[in-house]
């Protein structure tokens, strides 16, 4: 509607003494000239530029005799000014132009510029013209004057002795009477029949007053707070004919404002708040139809405090009020009581450090011309701060402040409520939100959009709008689109009336005081009149449209004095040539445009509808207007000013079900009356006979007359429609939109019977909803379910300005204020009030149209969350509560279980339980979310039933819910999960944590273990710096040292119990061979892998079928089976000089990603296990790392050694030796120095071959890195189908060389064996390609069948593993099996074991202990 924009101008009127302070402004009818008064001088001051013409001081002598000037008032024609003076005198002005020099400034321009002097009134607009001022009259009324007012021909004139003057400008009475007060009777309306009472006190007189042209009465507020309205019978104007109403609960009236155009009468009042009344049609009473107030909620510190109301005035365009109060502060409301702008509360209120300022007081107000400024006349500084009394600073005097206005442009085009762009109009720019609509459809549009936004006008926020793909781009971001508007129109032409924008939101056209100018936004071009007699002889009136490509408006033609109806195409020049002109009888108050018709409003209260065509004769095309029908509705508006908006629209009663036919829905139009603010509907009138569609020639069948009009709302504000269609969603499409000022938004919605039954007879078609939104609406995007708005948005810059002396500038004392775009979803709203109505099943269809809009989900939590507000913290019981039929509602839909748990979150915890009475218990809904594998809502359950439930359910449903995202590989999901638990676990009393016993038998006994035994392993990990626990990162707590988490007992359990389910989700995963997701899980989780394998090493992480593994690794890894190309007889000596040169290309290739950071810290923790294996004693360690596989291994890892090559690396590069005499099937030619031949074309073929054989490089790593971690880890059987994938006969070798050394496990050996068997049956019967291979390690299988054979009883070595887990050291029969017997041991009670087992216990005690003593080194812990 109104925002503010920018800071105030100061204007320069330093005053020398306080006799020459402003104390009162008033502007002539026109809002070109301002009548600034101090208590001894009159001075005129001119709008655009705002400066002082001339000035009347008044002499000492005849001040003292008049008293200090008051009041004055404006005769109608500007020519003359009144001035009430203190002492009961009445001052008549003349105004004349001075004969001299006719302007006081000019514009200079310097030579050659395109403005010439020979245009037509060039010389008023552009200069301020010299004025001479001379008292011509005075007049003595002999009592002080409370109020001047002038109406029509007459200044009426209230005095404190209780009498009312009619006076005739001339300065005469015409020997009319004054009349007394107390001789008019008042009542409470004017039909009763009794006399009214006499106000009958003799001290009664008008405090203040206004008169009101289309009610013809006065509003006035008597001395007592009695507030009325005084009326003439008849039209002579004598205490006889006189008669007043007044409502009886006003009795602290202070003053009065009156709005012409809706008929309203605004009182303030004493307490601050102003009254708002209309006169009832019938009755003639006075009706209350709002109340200004500022609310306690708002504006808590302030909403009592602020005094008496002290002056109202309305905008030029009667939709916006201002209203300030004795103790100082602005407020803007819309007309039927939206709150627009209040300087009481934010940064007006308050400085940038938080302290008080104090607010602005003021003296009087103004608008200026279109409501672009409001002058205000500033008082004196607070009177209850008497701080600064000594330093009496410049702003504390009163002067004149200009504050700007930027509007919305339905304030004066209300036809634009049919677009869905939000247009603002500024004095000399225009804001529009659709810069990205025209983007989008023209490429060479994207340059940069907003090239003249002031630098300060840039919002700070990004772009962050709502980019969903379908979702109107009129929303995009917060900046606005801003145009500068042609200089060279406005100069001639200032203020801007009217302005339009298309459909497409590509073109704008603005009206000023002459002719129009239009604007594209694709070329950035304005487009003016070629001829600026043409322009500036007409002026427009009734508005602008927009018809396709044409510019639609009504004006008047100053040189023939007539009214037209012009059509302009906004791609040939501006010129009346081009244009299609219709003379109209009447004057033009409103046009609007609906498809293919022109609907216009007249002065003598009739709408005309004209048909309106494209015309294209050859090369120039034009359009056509017929005359369709009028319809005269002066019957029912008592005077055509009252006509707010008229627009057509598709919208009837019936929706289109009960029609014959459903085409006549659409067309019919029923014409939407604004009068007054009561919306009126005419509709076509269809009972009669109609006319069958093919029989009649097009235009007829809209000849159709129309029904009597009826009352659809009151207090309206703006209408929006649309007369777009769309089968998906009818409701919003075929719904009218009302905006109601402060009690918001009404929307007439259709209902429509499901699956097109037949509808009921006794249901409405249509049903009118009240909502309340946060904005003040401006648009409606129909299919987005989108209210757009704007709001004014206030920066503080007072910390730029810390001198003393520039405490005072405006830049401190107010804000600098932008205008910010805004959107509002208002669905929830309507879904809502038809769930209250119990219209469930037309809520289902309309947000079933909606189910597709990107913030669906959010409008179901904001019904959801508001029912639930409003109902759970009701102080009285609700007796038909509306939450379990919203539960009920949102349970249609998929998202009802994130909806929900979103809902809960986002409310305090004492409200659950009454939600979750409604929606169900949330245990039921959390396994509902498992079972739709929604995991992330099942966490956000989690966290509520950790809330409301025992310990033991939460951790319950968390061990679910981790088991369920480990499946499915939600790593985020299981690291969240994990801290859960341990949390739970930490925060618990010390009574032992119930677990779900239902999950996982075994692993209770876990935790009894645990917490009976106490592992003080803290001191030693102390003061390893946290960098060392690379590869064993602990799964406890991510950031410090390991060793903490054994702080507590019960963290410990809890850690037990959280490794208890990763043991056996890996053990899963190896069970089902899925070895990628097993390395995933590990890298992710931090899951220690190899001490874990260590462990497993004789059951889970056994290959029990080698054929199966083969096949899942090559299918899982993406790795091709080999395949036996034709080329394969080729020279013998291929092998050696691609062994080299494939060596050298794959170590450059593949060296780094193995040396990686886990793989350093694995080093790292190997060679401090040696250096501590070390301490225990000699004989121990000798035979300690004779017998380990681990670090012998990693020894070759580091470098290789000299007898082997590069066989025993793996951490050498993919040879390509044994894949390539795999092709010639010949295994006896390797030769490693056979590097110097050159390579043939044909060798390079072979070595792509071979290439594309192997799987992709991320592959190749990941396998890798699995070969090494199983190497580690002593899992042999898993290196072999490793080796095998990667065809590396290498790996086998160095298997074959570790069962050499006499310590390998005789059963592993044995399966390693026939695995080997396996594939190779299977490789000769399915796969070909790995029978080479096969053939190379033939030798080194018969060595290993020969071991086997060879092999005594296995249970004379048992391994020491590497890192120990506390779990080694349990006295329990599975993990005893696990850590110790790994050979053919029979399973026996952990007190009998054989020798070698105790003995081995034994070790491990003392490694246990030792730490303790010395702390000197580490012990890594799994």
């Amino acid at each position: 509607m109104y925002f503010l924009s920018g800071w105030p101008k100061r204007l320069l009127c330093a005053p020398r003494s306080p006799a020459e302070a402003p104390l009162h402004v008033q502007s002539d009818p026109r809002r070109a000239f301002f009548a600034v008064l101090a208590p001894a001088r009159l001075s005129i001051w001119y709008s655009r530029p705002s400066v002082l013409i001339v000035t009347h001081k008044e002499p000492a002598k005849s001040s003292t005799q008049f008293g200090s000037y008051k009041q004055a008032e404006w005769r109608p024609d500007s020519t003359m000014i009144a001035v009430s003076t203190a002492n009961g005198y009445i001052l008549f002005f003349h105004i004349t132009s001075s004969r001299g020099d006719k302007y006081l400034y000019e514009p200079v321009y310097p030579k050659g510029s395109p403005q010439m002097k020979g245009i037509p009134h060039f010389k008023e607009e552009h200069c301020a013209p010299a004025l001479n001022l001379e008292m011509k009259k005075i007049l003595d009324l002999q009592a002080p004057i409370m109020s001047l007012q002038s109406v029509l021909e007459d200044l009426l004139v209230a005095t404190s002795d209780g009498l009312l003057h009619l006076i005739h400008w001339e300065g005469m009475t015409n020997g009319r009477k004054a009349i007394n007060l107390s001789t008019v009777p008042f009542s409470v309306d004017l039909q009763s029949s009794r006399v009214g009472s006499f106000l009958g006190f003799a001290d009664v007189h008008i405090k203040d007053m206004e008169y009101c042209a289309t009610l013809d009465g006065f509003a006035v507020v008597f001395n007592d707070g009695k507030v009325g309205f005084i009326t003439p019978v008849s039209s002579r104007f004598t205490a006889e004919q006189l008669h007043g109403v007044w409502p009886q609960d006003v009795i602290d009236g202070t003053c009065v404002a009156v709005n012409n155009k809706y008929r309203l009468m605004a009182f303030g009042c004493a307490s601050g708040c102003v009254q708002v009344y209309t006169i009832d049609n019938t009755t003639g009473a006075m009706l209350l139809s709002h109340k200004l107030e500022l609310t306690a909620k708002q504006y808590p510190d302030i909403w009592n405090k602020t005094g008496a109301v002290k002056l109202i005035r309305w905008s030029p365009d009667n939709s916006a009020v201002m209203v300030t109060w004795e103790y100082g502060g602005l407020s803007l409301w819309s007309v039927f009581g939206a709150q627009l702008i209040c300087t009481l509360g934010g940064d007006f209120a308050y400085r940038s450090d938080g302290t008080k300022k104090d607010p602005l007081k003021i003296n009087s107000m103004s608008w200026g011309a279109e409501g672009y400024h409001l002058w205000v006349i500033s008082g004196l500084g607070s009177q209850h701060t008497q701080i600064e009394t000594d330093l009496r600073s410049t702003v504390k005097e009163p002067s004149i402040l200009l504050f700007q206005f930027i509007k919305s442009v339905l304030t004066v085009n209300p036809c634009m409520s049919n677009q869905e762009q939000v247009l603002l109009q500024g004095e000399d720019r225009l804001y529009l939100n659709c810069g990205e609509a025209s983007q989008a459809q023209n490429p060479k549009y994207s340059s940069a959009r907003a090239e003249h936004m002031p630098r300060h006008e840039k919002s700070p926020f990004a772009d962050g709008g709502l980019e969903a793909p379908g979702l109107s781009t009129l929303l995009g971001h917060r900046h606005w689109h801003v145009v500068q508007i042609s200089s060279t129109y406005l100069e001639s032409n200032w203020p801007i009336r009217f302005s339009a924008i298309d459909k497409l939101g590509q073109n704008i056209a603005v009206a000023g005081k002459f002719g129009f100018a239009h604007y594209s936004l694709l070329t950035k071009k304005w487009k003016l009149f070629g001829n600026i007699t043409q322009e500036q002889n007409m002026i427009v009136t009734g508005g602008l449209a927009w018809w396709d490509d044409f510019m639609v408006l009504a004006c008047y033609n100053l040189s023939d004095r007539q009214e037209e109806l012009r059509i302009y195409l906004r791609t040939s020049n501006l010129d009346n040539a081009f244009a299609h002109v219709t003379k109209v009888p009447m004057e033009t108050l409103l046009l609007s445009v609906f498809r293919d018709m022109v609907v216009v409003f007249r002065a003598d209260c009739s709408i005309c509808l004209y048909s309106i065509e494209r015309k294209s004769d050859g090369s120039n095309t034009t359009a056509s207007v017929q005359v369709l029908q009028e319809v005269s509705m002066s019957r029912y508006i008592p005077h055509p000013f009252l006509v707010v908006s008229v627009t057509l629209t598709s919208v009837s009663t019936e929706n289109g079900i009960s029609l014959k036919m459903p085409q006549q829905a659409r067309d019919a139009e029923s014409i939407m009356l604004n009068l007054a603010g009561q919306l009126i509907m005419m509709q076509r009138d269809r009972s009669g006979p109609q006319i069958r569609e093919k029989d009649s020639h097009p235009n007829q069948r809209k000849l159709l007359p129309f029904c009597p009009p009826v009352v659809l709302a009151q207090s309206v504000e703006n209408v929006w429609t649309t007369c777009r269609a769309n089968k998906q969603k009818r409701h919003l499409l075929e719904a009218l939109w009302l905006s109601c000022g402060g009690a918001g938004m009404k929307v007439w919605l259709p209902l429509f019977p499901r699956d097109h039954r037949k509808p009921h007879s006794f249901l409405s078609q249509r049903i009118m909803l009240p909502f309340h939104i946060n904005i003040y609406p401006l648009a409606v995007l129909f299919e987005d379910a989108l209210v757009l708005g704007a709001v004014n948005d206030t920066l503080l810059y007072d910390s730029l300005y810390t001198r003393s002396s520039a405490r005072e500038q405006l830049e401190v004392l107010f804000p600098f204020c932008v205008v910010e775009r805004t959107s509002q979803i208002y669905l929830h709203h309507i879904l809502r009030q038809l769930l209250v109505r119990n219209l469930g099943e037309q809520a289902l269809l309309l947000a079933q149209s909606c189910a597709a809009l990107p913030y669906f989900p959010h409008v179901l939590e904001l019904m959801l969350h508001e029912v639930l507000e409003e109902e759970a913290t009701s102080r009285e019981p609700i007796p038909d509560p509306l939450l379990p039929t919203v539960a009920k509602f949102i349970t249609e839909f998929p998202l009802f279980l994130q909806t929900v748990v979103h809902c809960a979150r986002k409310t305090e915890y004492a409200l659950w339980n009454y939600l979750f009475a409604a929606v169900g218990n949330p245990k039921d809904l959390f396994e509902e979310c498992l079972m739709a594998q929604d995991l992330d809502t099942a966490a956000s359950y989690l966290i509520i039933l950790q809330n409301m439930e025992v310990p033991a359910v939460s951790r319950q449903h968390a061990t679910l819910l981790f088991n369920t995202a480990l499946e499915q590989g939600k790593w985020d999901l299981c690291r969240h999960m994990m801290r859960f638990l341990k949390a739970i676990g930490s925060g618990e009393s010390e009574t032992p944590p119930s677990t779900p016993t239902s999950q996982e038998p075994s692993s209770s006994g876990g935790f009894e273990f645990f917490r009976n035994r106490s592992i003080s392993l803290s001191q030693s990990a102390e003061n390893v710096p946290p960098g060392k626990f690379g590869l064993q990162k602990t799964l406890s707590m991510p950031t410090g040292p390991s060793g903490k988490r054994w702080s507590k007992d019960s963290e410990c359990a809890e850690n037990m119990y959280i490794d208890m389910m990763l043991w056996r989700h890996a053990r899963r995963l190896l069970e089902e061979v899925r070895l990628k997701d097993l390395g995933c899980f590990a890298a992710q989780l931090g899951f220690e892998l190899i001490s874990w394998l260590c462990k497993e090493r004789t059951r889970a992480a056994r290959v029990d079928n080698f054929v199966v593994a083969l096949k899942r690794l090559h299918k899982d890894f993406l790795w091709p089976l080999p395949i036996i190309p034709a080329s394969s007889i080729s020279s013998p000596f291929k092998n050696g000089k691609c062994r080299a040169v494939g060596e050298q290309m794959l170590k450059s290739q593949s060296a780094d990603p193995f040396i990686t950071p886990e793989m350093d810290a694995g080093i790292s923790n190997i060679q401090r296990s040696q250096s501590w294996l070390s301490n225990i004693g000699p004989t121990h360690r000798d035979t300690d790392i004779a017998s380990s596989p681990g670090p012998q291994m990693q020894d070759a890892f580091l470098s290789p050694l000299s007898n082997k090559g590069d066989e025993c690396s793996i951490g050498s590069a993919t040879d390509l030796t044994e894949s390539s005499s795999v092709v010639d099937g010949d295994w006896t030619m390797v030769d490693e120095n056979f590097s110097t031949l050159s390579l043939t074309q044909s060798e390079l073929e072979h070595i792509s071959m071979e290439l594309a054989s192997k799987g992709p490089h991320k592959s190749q790593v990941q396998l890798r890195y699995l070969l090494h971690i199983f190497m580690e880890a002593g899992c042999l059987d898993w290196c072999v189908v490793i080796g095998l994938i990667l065809r590396e006969s290498s790996v086998v070798s160095q298997i074959l060389g570790i069962a050499q050394s006499s310590e390998m496990d005789g059963e592993m050996l044995q399966n390693i064996k026939s695995g080997l068997q396996a594939v190779d049956r299977w490789a000769s019967t399915d796969c070909p390609g790995y029978k080479p291979f096969l053939n190379i390690i033939k030798p080194q299988l018969q060595k290993l069948s020969e071991i086997t054979e060879e092999l005594v009883q296995p249970d004379t070595f048992q391994p020491v593993t590497v890192g120990k887990t506390p779990e080694q050291t349990s006295p329990r029969a599975e993990e005893n099996r696990g850590s110790c017997s790994h050979g053919s041991i029979s399973q026996s009670e952990p007190g009998s074991n054989n020798v070698v087992s105790r003995k081995e216990e034994d070790t491990t005690e003392a490694d246990e202990e030792e730490p303790l003593q010395d702390g000197a080194y580490d012990c890594s812990v799994s």
